[in-house]
């Protein structure tokens, strides 16, 4: 009779609890020999080499421990290191690919969630729904105060995408559904892929002059850290709106504060900040037309139990012969988040 596969689990306990259901870890004890660390172990090269012994195949997520080469050596026969969350910078070491293993992320999967909670705040900050309701609530139900930014429809905006990234590729397949204009920056698409994805291809400066409403999808890179700088942003049409799901080294926040005070009505909403969360007595927390939101655009509540699912069915995938669905390489890395 031979062996099951042998599954190590390099999640924490925690962790574990957001992004595995019952279902997901009955099928992984039935189908493989599971290996789970106790509750109240902390994961380390050690404990994970141990729990990697002739392993062939490692889940991670969110606070896994880094996969060493001391944890490769403890799994000469390794295939595949299954990741249960977004990036896997800082968990691969260059040894892993030299061997040839296989690699997937579940970014996709909470590259979807994000592209639907970034479309979201499109349409609740055009329509200035949270300026609305306090003052909706305080009475001005028709008669609105002056000061506040007149409400608009999505349906018929320009809407400038940064970086066709997996987000922002989301995001414009869910725009085609809001009759907008679709402008797209990224160095690394050609103009005929653009327009395949329901975009014309512009350069940045262009976006910002254009668009009605901007979302920020782009890698953390040193190349993209401050792109939306004060150049940029002074570049925004009036009654502007500015979202960033990515992260917070996008965004010059101080430039961006001052540009808010000007009065032009311009907006933006946050998910993420650099640092994160701003500290005690930050301008973000203060800042007319700032909306912050803490860092809730990715996978949550049943989208979590998603992503353990994801990464289970990839480990299947490749110890039954079969591709991957989220294969990551090691160029990718370059220009990933």
């Amino acid at each position: 009779m031979s062996r099951k596969p042998v599954v190590a689990i390099n999640i924490p306990a925690g962790t574990l609890k957001q992004i595995m259901s019952d279902a997901t870890r009955a099928t992984l004890d039935r189908e493989f020999e599971t290996r789970w660390h106790a509750a109240d172990e902390k994961l380390t090269e050690d404990s994970v080499a141990a729990l990697a012994q002739n392993a062939d195949a490692i889940m991670t997520g969110w606070g896994a421990q880094k996969i060493t080469p001391k944890i490769l050596d403890a799994a000469p026969g390794l295939k595949i290191v299954s990741h249960s969350a977004g990036t896997v910078k800082g968990l691969v070491c260059d040894e892993l690919w030299s061997r040839g293993i296989t690699v997937t992320s579940c970014a996709p999967e909470i590259a979807i969630d994000v592209a639907q909670y970034t479309v979201g705040l499109m349409a609740v900050g055009i329509k200035n729904v949270l300026e609305l309701v306090p003052a909706t609530k305080a009475g001005a139900w028709w008669k609105r105060p002056e000061h506040l930014r007149p409400p608009n429809d999505l349906r018929g905006s320009t809407v400038g995408v940064i970086s066709a990234s997996q987000v922002g590729r989301n995001t414009l397949r869910i725009l085609q559904a809001y009759d907008v204009q679709a402008l797209l920056f990224d160095p690394f698409v050609t103009a005929e892929q653009a327009r395949a994805m329901g975009a014309e291809k512009v350069e940045l400066e262009d976006l910002f002059r254009r668009s009605d409403l901007i979302t920020i999808h782009a890698p953390s890179l040193p190349a993209t850290r401050h792109m939306v700088n004060a150049k940029m942003l002074g570049l925004m049409k009036d009654h502007a709106g500015l979202i960033n799901t990515s992260r917070g080294t996008m965004v010059d926040e101080a430039a961006l504060v001052a540009e808010l005070q000007k009065g032009r009505g311009v907006w933006a909403i946050l998910d993420v900040t650099d640092p994160e969360p701003p500290p005690p007595g930050s301008a973000l927390y203060s800042c007319p037309n700032l909306y912050l939101t803490p860092h809730i655009a990715g996978s949550v509540g049943r989208g979590r139990l998603r992503l353990g699912q994801a990464a289970y069915e990839e480990i299947r995938r490749v110890l039954a012969g079969d591709a991957p669905k989220f294969n990551v390489t090691e160029k990718m890395l370059a220009t990933m988040a």
